[in-house]
């Protein structure tokens, strides 16, 4: 289970964080207690094999099997990144899987069970529920921090216990990683206990990659300290991400237009004033845009100029504060998205005033813009909205986290965890 929930996630090559794990940990015990459970177990009737069983059918026994390892598989790569030791992408990721088997066997009229594909898809998000619960109670690494430098910012960051080395003499017994400040000059002493970790296969991390695997955040002071690797993210999943954007826009506008006159109606009676809200925003390549919402303020509401939304702001609307906590005022922004202006993931436009803020005060701030805004975003699915400065210069450390792990699984990931925060409102105001 290391490479599929992880306590410490691995972002990267050199944050793997090596543990003990008890038998249910392993892949093969998960990929083999899974397939008793989902597969075997739905189709077997009196403990008969599903060969053997009354009424089973061997294409449905594949199909539920070919549908259970490409879940597993698609859990594991998105165990890369931090917070997937939680169950948030357990139901949408199988849920994936099982409809591409079952679209696949409707386009090639392959006859199914849709019974025991049921049966199998819940036995099977039950199991990995099981799973990551007991994982995530029993693992828990500990990490051992070199004093020095600017190693402590760490202490105390959640998902590992922390102890603090006193002296260079001895590794602390069940130590799974050694934290240290690998910048710092420290003294021949420490330099010899890492050197001493890693020869008895003990991994030597630096803190900042530790926080980064631990928080999802990439905290940067200059530009050039942080490994973002390529300036510029990779050019192919960039024009694949575009043209998958323009598709999926296209084809949500039939189910869009009905629920956006629905909205539009109870916006109308609800208050007066337009039923959209135009907003300029810095967006892609430092490009301003105007990007549209259904208006859930009063009208006038920033007649003074943009100001954070604050929790129970009298500016908002009846039915503006359901919108929000459900995100439907974002459904206009499709528009967005077909003219090439916004993605249906990244980092989350700012309002001008704010951008030029922020890039008054960081020199390296634009770097943000160097892949198209989102309507979700990494930000928005760890964070969600903001109503202060200092959250808001949180939420950048998240979309730089975001652009230096550009990739299908990561969007994959937000995807899905963009589910569980529209249906339980988090994050809004």
């Amino acid at each position: 289970m290391a490479e599929i929930i992880g306590s410490v996630a691995s972002v990267s090559a050199p944050v793997e964080i090596r543990e003990r794990f008890s038998l249910l940990g392993r892949i093969r015990y998960q990929l083999l207690g899974g397939l008793l459970v989902a597969v075997l177990l739905p189709q077997a009737r009196w403990l008969q094999l599903p060969w053997l069983a009354p009424g089973s059918s061997q294409d449905t026994f594949a199909g539920t099997t070919v549908a259970y390892l490409l879940g597993a598989y698609l859990l594991r790569r998105l165990s890369r990144y931090p917070g997937v030791g939680s169950t948030a992408p357990v139901l949408p990721t199988f849920a994936t899987a099982y409809a591409t088997v079952i679209s696949s066997f409707f386009f090639l009229r392959v006859e199914y069970s849709r019974f025991l594909f049921l049966a199998s898809f819940v036995l099977a998000v039950a199991w990995y529920f099981f799973v990551i619960i007991i994982e995530r109670r029993a693992r828990r690494p500990l990490l051992v921090l070199v004093p020095g430098g600017e190693s402590q910012r760490v202490v105390g960051v959640g998902l590992a216990d922390w102890r603090i080395a006193n002296s260079p003499e001895a590794i602390p017994d069940g130590c799974t990683g050694v934290v240290a400040d690998l910048r710092a000059d420290l003294s021949p002493e420490w330099e010899k206990f890492l050197a001493s970790c890693a020869l008895q296969g003990i991994p030597v991390y630096h803190w900042k990659q530790i926080a980064e695997s631990l928080t999802g955040r990439v905290e940067v002071e200059h530009l050039s300290e942080n490994s973002f690797g390529t300036v510029v993210p990779s050019s192919i999943y960039f024009r694949f991400k575009r043209l998958g954007d323009f598709l999926i826009a296209l084809a949500a506008l039939p189910l869009a237009l009905p629920l956006a006159g629905l909205i539009a109606l109870a916006i109308k009676i609800d208050s007066r004033g337009p039923l959209f809200f135009r907003q300029r925003r810095l967006g892609f390549r430092g490009n301003v845009f105007t990007m549209l919402k259904f208006r859930t303020m009063r009208p006038q509401a920033e007649k003074d100029g943009a100001h954070f939304t604050i929790k129970n702001d009298s500016r908002i609307t009846r039915v503006g504060r359901f919108l929000r906590r459900y995100r439907l005022d974002e459904l206009p922004q499709i528009v967005n998205i077909l003219r090439g202006e916004m993605s249906w993931i990244g980092p989350r436009p700012e309002a001008l005033p704010l951008a030029t803020w922020y890039e008054s005060e960081i020199p390296f701030y634009a770097y943000r813009h160097i892949v198209r805004p989102g309507i979700t975003g990494w930000a928005q699915v760890n964070q969600g909205n903001v109503a202060e400065i200092e959250a808001a210069t949180s939420k950048l450390h998240y979309d730089f986290f975001y652009i230096k792990h550009f990739s299908f699984w990561l969007d994959v990931l937000i995807a899905a965890k963009t589910v569980r925060t529209v249906l339980s409102g988090f994050g809004a105001l």
